[in-house]
C-alpha cells in the first residue's frame, strides 16, 4: 500500500466531518462534536495563508484515510506540535499512520528545517502512544490533570522528537 500525505483542501471538508463525528474515531480527539460542514468551511478559510500550521490528509493508494499535521509552527524557537487522526476505520493497524507519521515528521525536520516536533495525548491513549514510540517520539513526562475531556480532568502525556534523533 502507497501512503502519501497532500496539503489539506476546501474539498477535504466533508471527509473531514464524517471521521470526526464518527464516534469510532472521537474518543480523544478535542472538538464539540458533532462539527458540522458550515463551521469547518470557516475555519478553513480563517487559517488560509497561515504558516504557522501545516495541514495535510493522509491518502493510501490515493484514498483519503485521514488527517495529520503540524501546528503552532514557531520558526524562532524551531518547533511545532504533530496530530494525527486516522478517519478511515477499515485502514487503521494497517501501518498507515506510521508511514504518515514519517512523512509528516520528514515534512517537518527537512523542508521547514525543525529542530524538534513535539505533541501531547491523553494518558488512557494507548494504541497512539505505540505509535508514536514506534515512531521515534520520546516520552517526556505526564502533565497532570492538563484538560477537561468528557467532563473530567484527564493527564496528558507530553512526547519529543528532535532532529538529532532523526539524523540517525
Amino acid at each position: 500500500m502507497k501512503v502519501s500525505i497532500r496539503r489539506f483542501n476546501r474539498i477535504d471538508i466533508p471527509k473531514k466531518v464524517e471521521w470526526i463525528n464518527n464516534p469510532e474515531n472521537n474518543q480523544f480527539l478535542h472538538y464539540d462534536i458533532p462539527i458540522c460542514v458550515q463551521k469547518t468551511e470557516k475555519w478553513f478559510d480563517s487559517h488560509q495563508g497561515e504558516d504557522s500550521r501545516y495541514d495535510a490528509i493522509i491518502e493510501a493508494d490515493g484514498v483519503p484515510v485521514g488527517t495529520i499535521g503540524l501546528l503552532s509552527i514557531d520558526r524562532k524557537n524551531s518547533k511545532a506540535e504533530y496530530y494525527i487522526a486516522m478517519g478511515e476505520t477499515a485502514y487503521k493497524g494497517k501501518g498507515v499512520a506510521k508511514e504518515a507519521s514519517r512523512l509528516i515528521l520528514a515534512y517537518g525536520f527537512e523542508k521547514l528545517d525543525l529542530n524538534r516536533i513535539y505533541l501531547f495525548t491523553e494518558s488512557e491513549n494507548i494504541s497512539a502512544q505505540k505509535l508514536f514510540e514506534r515512531v521515534g517520539f520520546v516520552r517526556e513526562g505526564v502533565i497532570r490533570q492538563d484538560i477537561i475531556s468528557h467532563g473530567k480532568y484527564v493527564d496528558r502525556i507530553a512526547y519529543g522528537f528532535l532532529r538529532e534523533d532523526w539524523n540517525r
